[in-house]
This record gives structure tokens, C-alpha cells and sequence, in this order.
């Protein structure tokens, strides 16, 4: 047993009765519940889960809890910015569930997973918090009612708009929320509110497999084959260290090469609240990524990648671009099922002069994307997916060549992406650091404040047969839906861009700050998006010298 976890076994406060206690309507919050939000309604009680997990322990926090816990202090009052939400339908196919089925299932969950019985050890003197693993304990369940199946699923997502409403109580609250949603004697749904130090959207999936298995099934299969206590310890033992070294070395060869800043003057008076949210949601974008992927043996994700930092480099007038996409840092398989907050920024330098002239795609696509690929040796032989390996010289065209594309960054955008995702673990302490040392030597900010977030956990393959025609995705282009769905008073960023998918269609949010970005530049960006790379599917890349002319021109009189 590593030194600092003791067995349950070995513990004397171990013995907690596994009996659920049912509170009636309108009783206190029991130490550890989520807060006024989360409190039951007039025709919902609550049941307290007993768990019982093979050891506790105390450890530092891992470099991406780190990373998430600096974000947290950046955002507050408002990090209820960062909880993860899910529901998970039970009636929807498969046997019923029982309320005591669904409770039993939560509690092996909580049993299975360290990270749902860890809380944060804050210290005296601010200085860095740590993790405390609890071996046994209850978990508060809200059990709610509803008519029916359509009035459980609305019930369920009122749920999880008002489990997710609040900040976690990150010493005291465990950092999973749970309710339950009834029609009769049946569980239709569960709804699981996560703090981001437990688990980022990864893990959000994974607790929500394993739940639906512990119901179906009573088994969710071995458990994780690493627990976030052991990786916390090799990430700060010797060999760790020297691995976030050599990841941080990567970040100060790419702030060099980049703009101190994406955005570096302020445009206008910032609105109230300042941060807004733009949201465009196109399934003429969804197949011009596949297309445009397909043709260069990359991925989406590069593709789109690539698209934001090409205009955003375009439209502050850089030569450069820095973006700092989100990276699931689960290449190994000691990682991919862990359920733990693995996630952390990369860095993502692009050159425009770095834009190779055509050629035929060499046929190999990305070797691993932005689920993570840190720490891990490049392939042997690797080659460029498309376009020439080396530079064009510059974003003018190269002497006597076409004028360089969007699509001939494609090229060195792959290999700027594989970079960043193998420098994307390190120990944030160390990385504000190397960021505080960098802006006393600049003498200004140094930081990108430009990040890239592909939350889909697998990106769609393009379904066989003849390429999408440019009628049919002009016609696809007619479904094309934008609005400001969201404001926010504080976010630690400029310009955030996060991908997700709606049905057939990719949906596309870019929340940014107003006194950089006003809410008609963010319209502008999501439009030029969607035109740049669905024009580039169509077969006429727009060429990289009239990208700035695309942000003032795109999305038009569309609504």
C-alpha cells in the first residue's frame, strides 16, 4: 500500500450503516449535499446512499486537477461555469429500474471510482490545496416524480439546469450531484451534476456507461487500471518532473515564436455582462469537416483547429497564430477509463507563412489527435498528410505557384497539432511560471487567451459514396442556425471556441470577451468558420490574403 492510503479495513470510522435514510420533503441539507439549489421540491424526498471503497488517501493534486482548480480560482464566484452535466435515460430500452436498483448502482459507482470520494484539503496561507481520498461514506439523492415519460425528460433537464446553477463546495461537497427522476415505481432518468476537479467530459461518459451497466447488468467490468491518488504521485516523483519539463520547453520555443497576445487592444466598450456566447449550429458544416478532412488525411478536429487560428491570426492582423486547444491526455490505456480531471491546454503555433503549395494527399492520417498524446515518441516515418513538407516562404504566393490556400496549411497545421498534444502534460504551477519569467521579460502579457475545445469524444467517419456536391451543401447551408444563447460576467479567456454535435450538424460556440470580440465579430467568426471550410469542401478554398475580407463579409443578411 503506497505510504499516505490506509484500507478501509484499517480505519475505525469505516463502519457506516448501508441502510438509505429517506428525508421528507423539505428537510436540511445533510453535510456534504449540494447546496439551496439543489434542495428537493415540494414533490421530491431524498434517500442517502451508503458507499463503502477499498482505501483512503491523501496526495497532491494531478497537473490537470492543477490546471482546472487555477482555472476555478480565475472564474470564481462564477466556476459553476466549469460543472459537467449528463442524463441518463433508463427507459428508453432494456428492463425498468427500481429506485433501490438505481441507488445500489450509485453506490458501487461511487465504490468504483476514487475520484467521487475525493474532496479538495485546502490550506492556511494560500498555498497549493491538496486531494483527500474518504474510503465510506452517503451520498444525497434527490428523488423526483413526474406523470410520464415526456414529463420525466423535462423534469430531468430542469434538473440538471438547477444541480449545475451552483458552485461545488469543493472541501465539503462530494463532487458528484445526483438525481433521480420517477413515473411510477420506475427510474426514468438519472441526472449527474460533476465537478470539474473529479472529472472532465471524458469521464462524464464513462460514469455515465458505467452507471447504465451497474443498473442493467450489476457490473461495470474490471475496475480503472490507475487511480487519480497513484497518478497524482508519478506525475510529482522525479521521472514525472522531467517529463512536464520537457513539455514546458515546447511552450517556450512556441511563445517565442508567437505574438505575446491573440489579442492585444481592446475594440469596444465591453457590454454587461462582458463575456458573450455566440452559438451556430450547420449541418453544412458537419459534412464540409468530413469532406475537407477525407481529401487531406487529417482529422476534423485539425480542420478546425486550423480554421480558428487562421482567422483569428487574419483578423488581429498576426503572421502567427497561437491557440490553445483543450487535450484529453488519455493515449495510454492505463488512462483511457480513468475517471479523473486528465484534461489540459496545449499549445498550437501555426505559421501562415508555413502554408505549402499543393499536391496530391500523401494517404496518411493523423496518428492521434487531441484525445491526448503527451509524452510519447513520434512515429517512425511519419510523413506529411498533404501538401509539401517544407514552407512556402510566406502567405503570398509562392514564386511562380498558386497563392496559398487555407487548405495548404493543413500540412503544418498536423504537425503543430501533434506537438501540442505531446506537451500537454506539465505542472501548471511550473507553467505560470514560465509565464510570469516570459511577461517581465516582454514587459507585457504573455499568454494566448485564444482556446480551442473539440468536445466530441469521436468524431463521425464520412459515409461511403460519391462527395458531397457544392449544391448540396449550399442547400444544407439553408438550415443554419445562430444566436447569443449565453452571457456570462467572467471568464479567464478572449475567445473560446468549443465543437459539439446537435443531430446531424456540428454546433459551434464561441464565448468571448465583448471589449475584444463585440457581439457582431463573434457572429462574424462563427460565419467565416462555416464559409471557410465549407467553401474549401466545395473545391474553392478561399485563398489565405482575403481571409480578413471573409470576417467582414460573412454570414451577411443571414439571420
Amino acid at each position: 500500500m503506497p505510504e499516505g492510503t490506509a484500507p478501509a479495513a484499517e480505519r475505525a470510522d469505516s463502519a457506516v450503516p448501508a441502510t438509505a435514510v429517506v428525508a421528507p420533503p423539505g428537510a436540511p441539507e445533510p453535510a456534504g449535499a449540494p447546496g439551496g439549489s439543489a434542495a428537493p421540491g415540494p414533490s421530491a424526498t431524498r434517500s442517502e446512499v451508503a458507499f463503502h471503497g477499498e482505501r483512503s488517501g491523501r496526495a497532491p493534486l494531478t497537473w490537470g486537477q492543477r490546471a482546472i482548480w487555477h482555472a476555478i480560482r480565475r472564474t470564481a464566484p462564477n466556476d459553476h461555469y466549469f460543472n459537467i452535466g449528463r442524463v441518463l435515460p433508463l427507459a428508453d430500452r432494456g428492463r425498468p429500474a427500481t429506485v433501490p436498483e438505481a441507488l445500489s448502482a450509485l453506490a458501487r459507482l461511487m465504490e468504483r471510482h476514487e475520484s467521487l470520494r475525493t474532496r479538495l484539503l485546502l490550506f492556511p496561507q494560500d498555498g497549493e490545496p491538496a486531494q483527500i481520498l474518504t474510503d465510506a461514506g452517503t451520498l444525497s439523492v434527490t428523488i423526483t416524480r413526474a406523470a410520464g415519460l415526456p414529463e420525466a425528460a423535462a423534469g430531468a433537464e430542469a434538473l440538471l439546469g438547477r444541480l449545475s446553477a451552483t458552485r461545488f463546495d469543493y472541501p465539503a461537497e462530494w463532487p458528484v450531484r445526483v438525481a433521480l427522476v420517477t413515473v411510477g415505481d420506475r427510474v426514468t432518468h438519472v441526472v449527474l451534476v460533476l465537478c470539474h476537479l473529479a472529472a472532465d467530459g471524458h469521464a462524464a461518459e464513462i460514469l455515465v456507461r458505467d452507471l447504465r451497466l451497474l443498473v442493467r447488468r450489476g457490473s461495470a467490468g474490471r475496475p480503472p487500471a490507475t487511480t487519480p491518488l497513484d497518478l497524482a504521485r508519478d506525475q510529482h516523483a522525479a521521472a514525472g518532473r522531467r517529463r512536464g519539463a520537457a513539455a514546458l520547453a515546447h511552450w517556450e520555443a512556441g511563445y517565442r515564436a508567437a505574438p505575446p497576445t491573440m489579442f492585444p487592444d481592446p475594440r469596444a466598450e465591453p457590454r454587461s455582462p462582458r463575456f458573450w456566447t455566440g452559438r451556430l449550429v450547420s449541418p453544412a458544416l458537419a459534412r464540409a469537416v468530413g469532406t475537407v478532412a477525407a481529401a487531406h488525411r487529417v482529422s476534423g478536429s485539425t480542420v478546425l483547429l486550423t480554421a480558428s487560428a487562421a482567422l483569428v491570426a487574419a483578423g488581429e492582423g498576426h503572421r502567427t497564430a497561437a491557440v490553445m486547444p483543450i487535450v484529453g491526455n488519455r493515449a495510454t490505456g492505463a488512462l483511457r477509463d480513468l475517471v479523473s480531471t486528465l484534461s489540459q491546454d496545449g499549445l498550437f503555433v501555426l505559421d501562415l507563412a508555413d502554408a505549402a503549395a499543393p499536391r496530391e494527399p500523401s494517404g496518411l492520417g493523423d496518428a492521434v489527435d487531441s484525445t491526448g498524446t503527451a509524452g510519447f515518441p513520434e512515429p517512425s516515418g511519419l510523413a506529411e498528410p498533404s501538401g509539401r513538407a517544407e514552407a512556402a516562404g510566406g502567405p503570398g504566393p509562392v514564386s511562380g505557384g498558386p497563392e496559398p490556400t487555407f487548405t495548404d496549411l493543413l500540412p503544418a497545421a498536423y504537425r503543430a497539432a501533434l506537438r501540442a498534444y505531446r506537451a500537454a502534460v506539465y505542472d501548471p504551477v511550473e507553467w505560470d511560471a514560465l509565464g510570469e519569467r516570459l511577461s517581465a521579460e516582454y514587459g507585457t502579457d504573455v499568454h494566448p487567451y485564444c482556446c480551442f475545445n473539440d468536445m466530441r469524444l469521436v468524431e463521425r467517419v464520412l459515409p461511403a459514396g460519391p462527395p458531397v456536391t457544392p449544391q448540396e451543401l449550399a442547400e444544407a447551408r439553408r438550415r443554419t442556425v445562430f444566436g447569443f444563447p449565453a452571457t456570462q460576467d467572467r471568464v479567464a479567456c478572449r475567445y473560446c471556441l468549443h465543437v459539439t454535435e446537435e443531430g446531424d450538424a456540428l454546433a459551434v460556440s464561441l464565448t468571448a470577451d465583448t471589449a475584444y470580440l463585440p457581439p457582431e465579430a463573434i457572429r462574424a467568426h462563427l460565419y467565416a468558420l462555416e464559409e471557410l471550410v465549407v467553401a474549401s469542401a466545395a473545391g474553392a478554398p478561399p485563398p489565405l490574403t482575403g481571409l480578413r475580407t471573409l470576417l467582414e463579409t460573412a454570414g451577411g443578411d443571414r439571420p
